[in-house]
């Protein structure tokens, strides 16, 4: 029999033949002893006990093997999806759930939720079968995306908004960085030297517990941004005492946000929002692409695993000082 053979994603492979010269059979497990149990099976022509997993049990055990791989907020957003979505196939086998079972239970949740909400749920279903039932294949029809299109409030009427609140640091932040809500959390005074802030750290909360992490969402997220003279006067007048620069949780700061927004008069958006103004007013200015990623942490294919050699080249810093005096002559 083939040999088992460990994958990017951490779980074991073996192709096993049908040895009339066919197609080979694959089967994908978490464990090596588990895919060797799997193939052995096959060739002495008995059932995989794997699929006799009912789906709840199934995603539980995804779940608990993709602990230490991924972040806490998308292994309980997984949970989630779990508790709020799948009780109606929860005790069906793997071996028993047809494609019928996956169309009706991508229908039963479009027909209340949104199609983003939809491909979240099918997803980790998806997820749950190619690891456990890899030959098993899902065919359903998904809800298409619904084009949303939002009211943003001018930038400067943003600024003007927030000028000398409590939240104004996160704010401008987010606006005038492009830093995510854990990102700026996250950061600390030690993460700043000279006007350079290193983004390395992420602050999120889970079941209503803040947790710290040593790492960004992505390879690219982790990153440096110049900081303008008014941001860094902000910071400097906060208490010396004050490590992270919010120290305000993310409930707070939402709700800080959108109170001042009504207040003001002004369309509600996301605080994530202001990551699109960001990107929309780099856009405008004609910043290229490869700087525009690089300041807000974005991948694409193409640049996903570069090693930055030089973040902060003539260049770069001609771009910085152009966004800069954008913000600095809105908000005077």
């Amino acid at each position: 029999m083939a040999k088992a053979r460990k994958l990017p994603s951490g779980n074991w492979n073996i192709r096993v033949g049908d040895g009339k010269g066919g197609k080979a059979k694959s089967f994908t497990a978490p464990t090596k002893k588990e895919v060797e149990l799997m193939a052995a099976e096959y060739v002495n022509g008995k059932r995989m006990p794997v699929i006799e997993k009912n789906i709840g049990d199934a995603v539980d055990e995804y779940v608990a093997m993709k602990s230490n791989v991924l972040s806490p907020t998308t292994l309980d957003s997984y949970k989630r999806l779990k508790e709020n979505y799948m009780k109606s196939i929860v005790f069906i086998r793997m071996c028993d759930f047809t494609n019928a079972d996956a169309q009706r239970f991508v229908n039963q949740i479009a027909a209340e939720k949104s199609p983003k909400t939809v491909r979240n749920a099918f997803g980790l279903l998806s997820a749950v079968f190619r690891t456990y039932a890899p030959e098993v294949r899902l065919n359903v029809t998904l809800p298409q995306k619904q084009r949303q299109f939002r009211e943003y409030p001018e930038i400067g009427a943003i600024l003007t908004a927030f000028r000398g609140s409590v939240i104004e640091i996160p704010v401008l932040l987010a606006l005038w960085e492009g830093m995510r809500m854990s990102e700026i959390r996250g950061v600390k005074r030690s993460d700043l030297s000279g006007d350079v802030l290193t983004v390395r750290n992420v602050v999120v909360t889970v079941n209503g517990q803040h947790i710290e992490k040593k790492q960004t969402k992505t390879y690219n997220s982790t990153r440096q941004l110049r900081l303008p003279k008014y941001i860094l006067d902000l910071i400097a007048a906060l208490p010396p005492e004050q490590e992270h620069l919010t120290e305000l949780s993310g409930h707070a700061i939402y709700a800080r946000f959108n109170r001042t927004l009504a207040r003001v008069g002004l369309p509600h958006i996301r605080f994530h929002d202001l990551r699109h103004l960001n990107a929309s007013a780099m856009l405008a200015l004609g910043v290229p692409d490869k700087y525009a990623m690089e300041r807000g942490g974005w991948s694409n294919p193409s640049i996903m695993q570069t090693i930055y050699q030089h973040t902060f080249t003539a260049e770069r810093q001609r771009i910085d000082n152009m966004i800069d005096d954008y913000f600095q002559q809105l908000i005077g």
